[in-house]
Order: structure tokens, then C-alpha cells, then sequence
């Protein structure tokens, strides 16, 4: 066996009986009593069975056992001779299960059950409990199953469990947390621990399906989530769709579990990097509040021809709600059905206290897009009403979601965006132009601005607002030299959006608009007196962090490497800035948006870290013991890796607070005070 591939072994997951769960058991049956025969016994879903080692019976007889053959299962065998069986959870009430050898069961079609190498939807079994008895049928056909002429065949039938020894081992990833962290909420009911203000966990059903590779979690377990694909090697556009987006080499090794050759890194950004053990290693280092963006771009959907699904910016809202809850369950039913799991969706703060009282991780939603209920502008024109916005947030509090992003990578019904720099700048404004029929439209500014352009020239920009009699920008995407400013404010739209927003007391994310835009945001929840306004991944000018800070709002900044590196402004730099120009007490919590999974490089090596290096194992900043990453055969090293993937967000925590020197510890104090001044802020919104 790798020492560096965490196994489930049989003595790490221990056979569960029921307790509490029968009672739930017990009391729906006596709700629905009257309707089942006199002594019957309701049947309910097997929640609790993730990491069982068992042997199966298929009778009341001694020799009714499960065996496995040359060519599939029988059912004559003894208790000695039986074959241990795993059950490992795809989903509440569903399992994969894995015989001694390795053969993963499956349904054939000619309805026997057989083994097979790997996982696929004919392996997924659907179990349910009557009594002391199980009943085990395929998933997709919904055909049972039964012992027939000595075979293990499709039928109706049952089995009974025996707790075993000998069950093949279950590729996982362990998480490498261990120790005694502090408590989730201090004595004084405060939260303690810190939020990840900005990720994209369900990205994986973003942009069409198809334009990433990898997913959070998988049915089939961590070798199917994090296999690799070839299409996204220089045999497939996602090969040079990376090679665009961040400059990765198109020529890369795509396989992915369990040697993970070239990905995932900080930049390979097409590639899956939260796997949800590496979520689960976050929260066990003190992440209290995860704020997970549906995230959803119409023109990169359709440019990319890969895709699954539509490029309907709402649609892919609605694929990634319904995603997030599949992964709640999914994390429930490895940990002993529903609600046990650490990962909790929370739709309010109330439940966001909740959760952190038992310890677990509170996962908020949110959306950011360029197209939000359909809001276009099209050449000026709106191509929404109010009753779109309406029925839009109606719709999007229904999934639970708490904040939005008014704005995003495009012009839109509601305001102008703040642009893209360099080279990707030119890149989103052609998006901008295939979104919107215009490029954007800038002119020179002073003071806070929206970024300098690549294409640039005084004379050029003058010349065309002399000829056209329109701003600069508007026949062509050359700008004047120097700051300039997006023409474009809020628009009445805009401004309604904002008045509903605040009447339902969701948070308004101000990153990515414009200058012109955001400050008219700002003077209106400032005239009104609302609080919930929010800054995460370094997207606004500081002044404007200023305001909001200043109103009470919530700042957060990218969680980029604690020093400039890689052309990207440093952690520590930014943190410093806004402290500076923050009012004195304004701020109580400082947090972080890691933009995981955003098409948004992660963290890069410290350039120092040869000097001042993050020490294995570490103290994590909630008191936890850590030690290296290990994800298969690879063996992760922030000092030297980067945040290539989720996991290293603890070590990237403890290695700021580090870097940070003499600041460190009122650093650390700002960070696991940031999840409760987020859900402060939050209160305060509602109650406004």
C-alpha cells in the first residue's frame, strides 16, 4: 500500500447501529401505521451504512451466503466462505459496493449481479431497511435483487448483514487536521474562526459543463471526481482554453488521481481545486462561514463548444443550487445520514449561528454573473422590467440565496462594470461586446478609477469623439492614456434592484462595479442607512473599501500570496492599504476571498519562503495541528507549491499570520473574528 494514500479501512470506520435514527424510524411508523398491514414495518432508506465491512445473507439458512464465483455471485456459500462486501455511500439511501477483490457490483443486463473494475451508474445500489432486514436494488433500473438457483439475480428479495473483516480498501483523502482545535464560538456566543468570502465550489456545472475538468465530489468516489481528462489536454480545447485563461502549458499531463503530474497548481485553473475533503481540511483549520458563488457566464458558455448543458445565465444558476444541495447530501451520507454531515447550507444568520454551535461549517450562497435575471442591456436598451427583477430574487431566495452581485464582467440593465486590466482586459471587453453590442466606453479620471487599458492613445480616442460626437471608447476599444472611468452609472434599474435587495435584507456585493456605478450604490444604502454591503476579492477602489467599512459594511481582500508575487498584489499589502484608510474601529473582522475555481489564479509560493518558511506540521489558527496536504501519491507544500488546491487554505492562514511578523497577532485576531462581522453585518441587513 502508498503510505501516501489515505485508506478507509474497516477499523477507521466502525459498524454502525442504529440509535437515534430508529427513533425517527419508530415515529414515522406510527404516523403512517394505520396504512400498512397489522406487525408491518415501514421500510426506510440505509443512511448509515458508508464504510461497513459486511457479509451478506440471502436466507434464513447457514449456507444462503453471498460468495463471489469465476463469473459473478452465488448465494449457497457459508459464513466462511462469504465475501466481504463494502458499502461505500454515492448519495443518501445509495452505495457503491466493493467485494474483497476489489470488483465493484454491478447490474447487468441480463439482470445478474456481477463484479466489475470500476464504478459507473449499473455499480450504484439503492438500500433500504424493513426490520433486521435489507433490501439492495440497482439504482438505475430499480431492479431488486434475490438469491435464484444458487445465483445472485434481479428480483425481490432481501439480505441480512453480518459485521466482517477482509473488505478491500476505499481510495480517500485524509484531511491531515488532528488535535484539539478551540471551540466554534466563544464563550460569549461570538463565532470564532474565519470566512472564505468568495469561492465558486459548484463551478463544475458552470459555463456549459464543460469547460472545466474535475468535480468537488463524485458518486464514484475521489478516483472518478479527480481523474483527469483528456479533453483538457493538448488533444482537447480545454488544453488551450488553460493555456489562454492562465498560461498553463496546453501540452500538460492531464491524468489526474492519483499522480497528479501537472495539475492542480495555482494557475491551472480549468481544474478542479476544492475536492470536498479539501473543504473539509479548511473547516477543521477554523473556517467557520464558506460563501459559495453560482457563478454563471453566457459568452464564455457559448464561445466554448464542449458544453452540457444551456448557457442561460439563470439555468446555470439553477444547475449549481441544486448541485450545492446534492453536495450537502453527499456529504451526509458519509457521515451517517441526514443532517449529520459538517457541510450546512444556511440560508440565514440565525442558521449560520446554529451550525457553528455544533461545530460545523456554515455554507451561505450567493450569485455572481453578468446577466442576472436575464438584465442585459443591449446597446442601451434594457432587456428586463422590475417584474423580472422581482420574480428573479423571488426565485433565487428560494435556493437560499443571501447577496448578490448587482454587476459583474459585462455592462448590464443595472450599471456599468469595473474593467479587466492588460491583456485580459481586451479579452473581456470583446465579451463585453458580444454581451452588450458595444465595447466599453471610458474616459480620463482622476483619483479612483476602473483600470488603464492595453489599447491606448490620446490622439486615437480624441479623433473618434471628434468624428462620432459619442465617448471615448464607443466605435472602438482604444482608450485615452492613463486612468480612465466606465461613462456608465446606475441606472434606474439598477437602482430599483438595490431598493429590493435592501427591502429582503440580502447583501450587496459591490466588487466589480465600476467607479461611477459603486459610488452610486453606496450614496443610496448610505442615505438609507443599510449596512449590508460588501467588498470580498480586492475588486474595488480603496476609497470605496473605505465607505463600506465605514458604514459597517463587510471587507474582505483576495487571498492572494502574503507578499506581491507573480504580477499579483500581495495579502499583507492590501490588508495594510484598507486598514489605512479605513476610519479607526471600523473594523472588528478582516477576511478573504479565495475566488476558487473562478477562472482567478490561487495563492503562488511565497518568494521568501526559503528564508521564512510555513513549518510542517503547524498550529492552525484555531488551534488545530496540520501537516502536509497528501492527495494520492502527491504530497502538497505551501512553501513551495502554492495554494494549489482548497486544502492549502489552512496552511495559506497560518502562513499570512506568519509572514505578517510583528502584525501577526492582530492579524490573526482580525481573520477568526472575520465569520462573525460577516454575520453581524448580515443581521444588521435583515433587521434594517
Amino acid at each position: 500500500m502508498n503510505p501516501q494514500i489515505h485508506i478507509r479501512t474497516t477499523h477507521q470506520r466502525r459498524w454502525r447501529v442504529i440509535g437515534g435514527f430508529l427513533a425517527v424510524a419508530t415515529a414515522v411508523a406510527l404516523v403512517i401505521a394505520p396504512q400498512l398491514p397489522a406487525g408491518a414495518v415501514a421500510a426506510e432508506p440505509a443512511n448509515d451504512l458508508d464504510g461497513t465491512c459486511a457479509i451478506l445473507r440471502t436466507g434464513s439458512g447457514a449456507s444462503t451466503h453471498v460468495t463471489r464465483g469465476s463469473v459473478g455471485y452465488g448465494t449457497r456459500g457459508s459464513a466462511a466462505s462469504a465475501v466481504p462486501i463494502r458499502f461505500e455511500a454515492t448519495d443518501l439511501g445509495r452505495y457503491r459496493l466493493i467485494d474483497a477483490r476489489g470488483g465493484q457490483l454491478y447490474m447487468s443486463v441480463l439482470g445478474t449481479v456481477m463484479p466489475g473494475s470500476s464504478y459507473g451508474t449499473r455499480a450504484d445500489w439503492t438500500i433500504t431497511k424493513t426490520g433486521a432486514n435489507y433490501s439492495i436494488s440497482s439504482t438505475l433500473t430499480g431492479q431488486g435483487t434475490r438469491s435464484l438457483l444458487g445465483g445472485w439475480v434481479a428480483g425481490s428479495g432481501s439480505v441480512t448483514l453480518t459485521p466482517a473483516t477482509g473488505c478491500a480498501n476505499a481510495a480517500d483523502v485524509a484531511t491531515g487536521v488532528s488535535g484539539t482545535p478551540e471551540p466554534a464560538v466563544n464563550a460569549d456566543g461570538t463565532l470564532n474562526g474565519f470566512i472564505d468570502a468568495h469561492a465558486h465550489i459548484t463551478a463544475a456545472k458552470a459555463f456549459g459543463g464543460g469547460l472545466r475538468c474535475g468535480t468537488p465530489f463524485a458518486e464514484g468516489g475521489v478516483e472518478v471526481a479527480l481523474a483527469g481528462c483528456l479533453s483538457h489536454s493538448a488533444l482537447g480545447l480545454g488544453g488551450y482554453g488553460g493555456a489562454l485563461i492562465a498560461g498553463t502549458d496546453p501540452f500538460m499531463n492531464p491524468k489526474g488521481w492519483p499522480t497528479f503530474e501537472d495539475w492542480p497548481t495555482p494557475t491551472t485553473l480549468l481544474h478542479e481545486q476544492a475536492y470536498f475533503r479539501g473543504i473539509q481540511r479548511a473547516w477543521e483549520s477554523g473556517e467557520r462561514v464558506h460563501n459559495a458563488l453560482l457563478v454563471a457566464n453566457r459568452v464564455i458558455c457559448e464561445i466554448y463548444p464542449d458544453r452540457v448543458t444551456s448557457c442561460n445565465e439563470m439555468d446555470q444558476l439553477r444547475l449549481q443550487a441544486q448541485y450545492l444541495r446534492d453536495m450537502q447530501d453527499y456529504v451526509d451520507a458519509q457521515s451517517g445520514g441526514p443532517g449529520m454531515g459538517w457541510f450546512r447550507i444556511a440560508a440565514t444568520p440565525e442558521d449560520v449561528r446554529a451550525i457553528a454551535a455544533q461545530g460545523k461549517l456554515a455554507v451561505i450562497v450567493g450569485a455572481e454573473n453578468s446577466e442576472l435575471f436575464g438584465c442585459r442591456e443591449i446597446n442601451d436598451v434594457a432587456q428586463c422590467t422590475t417584474a423580472d427583477i422581482d420574480a428573479g430574487l423571488d426565485e433565487l431566495q428560494s435556493f437560499g440565496v443571501s447577496g448578490l452581485y448587482p454587476v459583474h464582467k459585462f455592462d448590464n440593465a443595472f450599471g456599468g462594470t469595473r474593467f479587466d486590466s492588460g491583456a485580459q482586459g481586451a479579452a473581456v471587453n470583446i465579451g463585453n461586446r458580444i454581451s452588450t453590442g458595444h465595447f466599453w466606453q471610458a474616459e480620463s479620471c482622476e483619483g479612483a478609477t476602473d483600470n488603464e487599458q492595453p489599447l491606448r492613445s490620446d490622439e486615437i480616442a480624441a479623433l473618434l469623439k471628434t468624428v462620432t460626437g459619442l465617448p471615448h471608447g464607443t466605435v472602438a476599444p482604444v482608450y485615452p492614456q492613463g486612468g480612465v472611468c466606465n461613462i456608465r452609472g446606475l441606472t434606474e434599474l439598477g437602482g430599483y434592484l438595490i431598493d429590493q435587495m435592501m427591502d429582503r435584507g440580502m447583501v450587496i456585493n459591490i466588487d466589480h462595479m465600476g467607479i461611477k456605478t459603486a459610488d452610486a450604490v453606496l450614496d443610496q444604502t448610505e442615505a438609507a442607512g443599510y449596512s449590508g454591503v460588501a467588498t470580498t476579492h480586492s475588486w474595488s477602489d480603496t476609497s470605496i473599501i473605505a465607505r463600506i467599512a465605514d458604514a459597517g459594511g463587510f471587507v474582505a481582500s483576495y487571498a492572494n500570496s502574503a507578499e506581491p508575487q507573480a504580477g499579483r498584489g500581495g495579502f499583507l499589502n492590501d490588508w495594510r492599504d484598507n486598514s489605512a484608510a479605513m476610519s479607526p474601529g471600523s473594523v472588528t473582522g478582516y477576511g478573504f476571498g479565495t475566488d476558487v475555481n473562478g477562472l482567478g489564479n490561487q495563492a503562488a509560493a511565497r518568494s521568501n519562503s526559503a528564508e521564512l518558511p510555513l513549518v510542517y506540521p503547524f498550529t492552525a489558527l484555531n488551534g488545530a495541528t496540520v501537516d502536509r496536504e497528501m492527495v494520492g501519491q502527491r504530497t502538497y507544500d505551501l512553501n513551495t507549491d502554492g495554494m494549489a488546491n482548497y486544502g492549502l487554505l489552512a496552511d495559506w492562514t497560518a502562513d499570512v499570520v506568519l509572514a505578517a511578523g510583528a502584525d501577526g497577532p492582530a492579524l490573526k485576531e482580525l481573520l477568526m473574528n472575520s465569520a462573525e462581522a460577516y454575520t453581524r453585518m448580515w443581521e444588521a441587513a435583515r433587521v434594517w
